[in-house]
């Protein structure tokens, strides 16, 4: 490990694995895995990307249109998200805390009139394709830069409801307000811009009104469809993000990527530029600080909790539930105290996990029981605080009566799971496989209604089932007997032949006289 890392105490760090298949981002803090990303350099991120589209269709009932964006599917765009102005608005207002407010809805004729099937437009893609849907768009464009949003077709300004002192709201208000931004582009102040002179703002609104130049320049120039801005790579996305006054270090393993990230993090700052550390240990950069390990920990479907409970992650296509059990929780408190302190401790990590996994959609929370409204209370408060580190937007209900609490988390791109891992080909995604007693059943099951079949035909004299070496042991130690009646009963000769090759569910029954297979569901 680096010296450095020995003397000074770190608190808050990056560590970036670049390989030529793979990129991967970690962040620590304390050296706990707070943070994770990956992306792969051969695979095309379109999520924040700007395209001009051509409209394919109108869909009244969905209240949607389908545009041709130039990818696999096509991309769904709701009505209501065709007005730049009228999205800005709602995420100005969710911004304020007022919620999510009444969507102007336009009549199907005003859509067929404005957007035609086979006229163009703009949009933004918020949500990659996920499984079998296509990618989704909307035409209020937002363009990041490290501490400013800008927003292309509305005139509204802001600031981020993350920041939550009201002097600073305040400072940086009036320091939006003197900006020069021209008219027709909104602006949002960004988390990191906390604490930020406005010099670093004026600088900020330059580059992005360059980009701006760019993109329009793009859209008179290109042809339906085209990718007009393409959001950066993984790395640079970090750093613009990620790196604030409260990390200490960034640790690179590769020399390209180091060189990038001092570029990028120069633009930033002098201090910024001296946080950059290029890693040259003989051990991979993951293993050094215990990344790896934790990322393991962290996908597995039982995660354990330093109190002795743990929690049960079950994902599926509609909703991620997860269970929570006291374990071997030792405490010197009350049961109610107990309980409290082991759900507290629950949901904290499920908020660290949903970051780590990057699930999106209904999460459903399966705490244990408790009784007091207050300790309820007093959980669900401290599920909300640790959400705050999500850049996600959630929302979290009140626990039910079933002691149950819900949640849904901004779903924008597959899960990591689904990035890293593919259904298992032996057990086809079930994570089970048949118990060999079960297998038995199934072979016994379908011998006798071959047997049964062939009994009013020509007697077969002798019948071969091929099977899993495992399923053999099985039937030569605890159901010999069974298959030796069996014999007896139909006037049949039964012999077995074991293939290590085969998938232990898989069997095939063969008439041994002419070759031919009378049964198999290897296929299934």
């Amino acid at each position: 490990m680096f010296g450095w890392f020995k003397r000074n105490r770190v608190n808050r760090m990056i560590i970036i694995n670049a390989e030529n298949l793979e990129t991967r981002v970690a962040v620590l803090d304390g050296g706990r895995l707070e943070e994770f990303q990956v992306e792969h350099p051969t695979e095309t991120r379109i999520v924040g990307s700007v395209f001009k589209g051509k409209i394919q269709n109108l869909e009244h009932d969905l209240q949607a249109a389908f545009v041709d964006i130039g990818m696999k599917k096509n991309a769904f765009l709701h009505y209501w998200d065709m007005n730049p102005e009228e999205a800005a608005a709602e995420l100005m207002e969710e911004d304020r805390g007022h919620g999510r407010p009444r969507r102007k809805r336009f009549s199907n004729q005003e859509i067929e009139r404005l957007f035609p099937p086979g006229s163009e437009i703009v949009v933004q893609v918020t949500k990659g394709p996920i499984g079998t849907k296509g990618p989704r768009v909307t035409a209020s464009l937002s363009i990041p830069g490290r501490y400013l949003v800008l927003m292309p077709g509305a005139n509204l300004r802001g600031v981020s409801r993350k920041i939550t002192d009201a002097d600073e709201r305040q400072r940086l208000k009036k320091t939006l307000d003197r900006l020069p931004a021209p008219s027709g582009l909104g602006l949002i102040v960004r988390t990191a811009a906390d604490g930020v002179s406005s010099r670093s703002f004026a600088r900020d609104l330059r580059g992005l009104l360059s980009l701006w130049d760019d993109l329009q320049k793009a859209m008179n120039t290109k042809t339906a469809p085209a990718c007009l801005y393409q959001e950066p790579g993984l790395v640079e996305r970090v750093i613009r993000d990620s790196l604030t006054e409260e990390i200490d270090r960034i640790v690179v393993d590769s020399k390209d990527a180091y060189d990038h990230v001092r570029d990028i993090a120069s633009q930033i700052s002098r201090s910024a530029k001296g946080k950059v550390h290029l890693y040259d240990g003989d051990r991979p950069v993951f293993e050094n600080f215990n990344v790896e390990t934790q990322i393991e920990e962290a996908f597995g479907r039982r995660v354990g909790l330093k109190s002795g409970g743990y929690l049960i992650f079950d994902e599926t296509e509609a909703l991620l539930a997860v269970d929570v059990n006291t374990g071997k929780y030792k405490g010197s408190g009350s049961q109610d105290q107990a309980i409290l302190e082991v759900n507290t401790e629950a949901v904290e990590e499920v908020a660290r996990q949903l970051r780590l996994r990057n699930i999106g959609g209904l999460v459903v929370l399966d705490l244990i029981d408790m009784k007091s409204r207050k300790h309820q209370s007093q959980v669900g408060r401290t599920f909300k605080a640790a959400l705050k580190k999500d850049r996600a937007r959630t929302n979290v209900l009140p626990i039910s009566e079933l002691g149950l609490l819900e949640m849904t988390r901004q779903r924008v791109e597959g899960s990591i799971q689904a990035q890293l891992f593919v259904d298992c080909p032996y057990c086809k995604g079930r994570g089970l496989v048949k118990s060999l007693l079960g297998i038995s059943v199934d072979i016994q099951r379908q011998i006798v209604a071959i047997l049964r079949r062939q009994r009013k035909q020509a007697p077969l004299q002798e019948i071969q089932v091929v099977i899993h070496p495992t399923v053999m042991e099985r039937l030569r130690q605890e159901d010999e007997q069974f298959l030796l009646d069996m014999q007896t009963r139909y006037g049949a000769s039964l012999s077995f032949r074991s293939d290590p090759s085969r998938h232990v569910e898989h069997f095939t029954i063969r008439n041994t006289t002419t070759g031919e297979d009378l049964y198999t569901n290897q296929e299934r």
